[in-house]
């Protein structure tokens, strides 16, 4: 029986068990209430309902996990000896032989003891999804009838019920919390290993950066430099222009929308906006090579201007353009938010519209805004296509739009395509870079928070 199949069964036999608990609670209930029940008959229900599917859920889970690694184990320790006494990368790469030719590849170039060991691996597959599936319904079955049984009138299910489902939301929220200190542990084993290699203020500080480190003792141009800084400068150059476009742009078409747009006009507007979100980066890339740089290089020339064909100038305008539903929608949301009262008062007191958006509205939905502009910074940040296609991979450190210049992200990508060991310290710099990067966007969201603080103690 397949995984999908299972999960659907085990789904029917929960809505069972909730049938099963409403009826119990209602016939014990007697009829038109007669005997006092301390929870309605739905809470008694969902308690049946949880104590079927949850530690089903947990068993399936658990062998779901395990079934792979022992059914491994008892495979190798069936294998012939001709193939059991392999060192081990060669019997790794026999089991995954084994493995495909089980999944129906190769079968005419097989040996007959990988032929065999495939049909025992398939043999011992079926026998574990069998297992697994008399084993789950099973244990659903008896945690049904043994939750059934101790129902009564003065069980507390919906305290139970509550307590439930409180320790699932808890649960449920620290996936979010485990994979972010799963994420950081993750980069940070890696980029010590990389400090190990190069020093840390040597990469923090350098201003050169060009990691070709040898593959070979004998290759030349072995030694490579790991100065990060003009790959924060290209980043903090292309991000704030990116800022600067797309910010007042997203924040005007905001207040537009909320304030002075009809409804007809902004049923249109609005979502046609909003199509700009669903553009891929690499369209916008294409716009940026093709028709940005070029007509930024002719403007720079008739001006007497030197003009890189790759500038930062033509990445930073896309991606100012990509940014501005981001920016627009979530400000739009924020503004309509704030209550009309204010707005009233405002106007009562011989305000005009356009003080009251200055001096009321836009000053309430400020901790909002701020939260768009920070959620801007982090996809300009975070934005590896259009700096490709359009600003290069240059690392160059200048404060000049019209250079070539490159960014984290986009190095990131690079050091971890090629040849490369993994191990070396140019694959490794990719951590160092994850890491630094990620110190930058908490920053951020520091001061951020700090802003809002501030000034949500003022206006509430």
């Amino acid at each position: 029986m397949s995984l999908w199949l299972l999960v659907v069964c085990l789904l029917a036999f929960v809505g069972v068990a909730y049938t099963l608990g409403l009826r119990r609670s209602l016939s014990l209930a007697g009829p038109a209430g007669s005997v006092r029940m301390h929870s309605r008959p739905e809470y008694h229900g969902l308690l049946i309902a949880l104590w079927c599917g949850l530690p089903a859920l947990l068993a399936l889970g658990l062998w779901s996990a395990l079934e792979g690694p022992l059914v491994t184990a008892l495979l190798t320790s069936e294998l012939p000896r001709e193939l059991s006494e392999l060192p081990a990368d060669r019997r790794s790469l026999v089991i995954n032989e084994i493995a495909n030719a089980a999944a129906g590849g190769g079968e005419a170039e097989l040996s007959p003891p990988i032929r065999e060991a495939a049909a025992r691996l398939n043999q011992l597959r079926r026998v574990s999804s069998l297992g697994m599936a008399g084993s789950v319904l099973a244990l659903g079955v008896a945690a049904t009838v043994l939750a059934q049984r101790r129902i009564r009138p003065d069980l507390r299910a919906r305290s139970q019920v509550e307590t439930a489902f409180k320790v699932i939301l808890a649960l449920s929220s620290c996936v979010a919390i485990l994979t972010t200190l799963g994420i950081v542990l993750s980069v940070l084993f890696e980029a010590l290993r990389f400090f190990q290699a190069v020093p840390f203020f040597d990469f923090l500080f350098g201003l050169e950066w060009s990691p070709q480190t040898a593959i070979r003792l004998d290759q030349i141009g072995g030694s490579g430099s790991f100065g990060a800084v003009p790959l924060f400068a290209g980043t903090l150059l292309i991000s704030a222009i990116a800022l600067g476009v797309g910010a007042p742009l997203g924040l005007a078409c905001a207040v537009y929308l909320a304030e002075y747009a009809r409804p007809r006009h902004r049923a249109i507007a609005k979502p046609m906006l909003e199509i700009l979100a669903g553009i891929p980066t690499v369209v916008y890339g294409f716009f940026a090579a093709i028709t940005v740089a070029p007509l930024v290089r002719r403007a720079g020339s008739q001006v007497g201007l030197s003009v890189s064909s790759e500038s930062a100038l033509a990445a930073g305008v896309v991606m100012g353009i990509m940014l501005i539903p981001f920016v627009s929608s979530l400000s739009d949301d924020v503004i309509t938010a704030v209550p009309q009262a204010l707005r009233d008062g405002s106007h009562a007191v011989g305000a005009t519209r356009s003080e009251t958006i200055r001096k009321v509205v836009l000053p309430a939905a400020l901790p909002g805004i701020v939260g768009a502009l920070l959620l801007a910074v982090s996809r300009a940040i975070g934005e590896t296509m259009i700096v490709v296609m359009a600003a290069g991979l240059s690392a160059n450190l200048t404060a000049n739009p019209f250079e070539a210049v490159t960014t984290v992200t986009v190095q990131i990508v690079t050091l971890l395509v090629g040849d490369q060991e993994f191990d070396s310290p140019k694959s490794l710099a990719a951590f160092a870079l994850g890491l630094v990067l990620f110190v930058m966007t908490l920053t951020l969201n520091v001061i951020a928070i700090r802003v809002v603080r501030r000034y949500r103690e003022q206006y509430d």
